[in-house]
């Protein structure tokens, strides 16, 4: 994509989604860590709905040790890989006592220590705690800048590393939210919605899937307008 598209592209989301945030819910840097980790390989919206029962009685590291492995596991158990999950969140809040004083570490390298915290989670709550210009790329981001040639890759990393050199700094510290966002609601894995799209035109992605209203209607009109068969005589 050229650079002026580029610009072009993120102005435009950001006009659409003035304000773009994780849509994680969550109370403190601590509990956004934990829902971070529990969202891998799961939707966020089965982790929000798990994790107000987990945070009214766990919001601190020393409140989720006492509640133990077991207390994690029951509450959420509905997300995907739950018992990894309750373990690696009882691993990390220790740490985070032993090692950081309950704090949740500012760098990556601290963060990536922390068990269950990979690449991806890290660069979340950097950007959205710390307000670093990190870039985070799931399979919205990764859909979104192959579909759009923005930034094409055959792995997450190599996406990670073109947005990064090519995102222009004024919207990198938005950058993954919008791609985020604009590849969930809009930029749709199977049937993109290219007639909602404030980029299409120029996006190179073909054949553009046509408005479901305006094919309904077409079809209505077409049939609207035949003439009815003869009488039989």
């Amino acid at each position: 994509m050229k650079k002026d598209d580029i610009d072009r592209l993120f102005a435009s989301l950001a006009e659409a989604i003035p304000d773009p945030e994780t849509e994680l819910e969550y109370s403190n840097v601590f509990t956004l860590l934990v829902s971070v980790v529990l969202s891998a390989q799961a939707t966020d919206r089965s982790v929000n709905e798990a994790t107000p029962a987990l945070f009214a009685l766990a919001d601190t590291p020393a409140a989720m040790v006492a509640l133990g492995e077991d207390g994690v596991r029951e509450k959420i158990k509905t997300i995907g890989l739950f018992n990894s999950k309750a373990r690696n969140v009882i691993r990390l809040s220790e740490m985070l006592i032993d090692e950081h004083g309950s704090e949740v570490p500012r760098s990556r390298e601290a963060l990536q220590r922390l068990p269950g915290v990979g690449r991806k989670t890290a660069s979340v709550v950097m950007n959205e705690a710390f307000g670093e210009p990190t870039i985070a790329v799931d399979t919205h981001v990764f859909r979104v800048s192959n579909r759009t040639g923005l930034a094409p890759g055959k792995t997450p990393e190599e996406v990670e590393r073109e947005l990064e050199r090519i995102v222009p700094g004024r919207w990198r510290k938005g950058a993954h939210h919008w791609l985020i966002l604009h590849g969930r609601y809009t930029c749709l894995a199977r049937r993109p919605k290219c007639w909602a799209c404030v980029v299409a035109d120029i996006c190179p992605h073909t054949p553009k899937t046509p408005d479901p209203e305006t094919e309904a209607a077409g079809r209505a009109g077409k049939k609207g307008g035949r003439r009815p068969p003869p009488p039989r005589a």
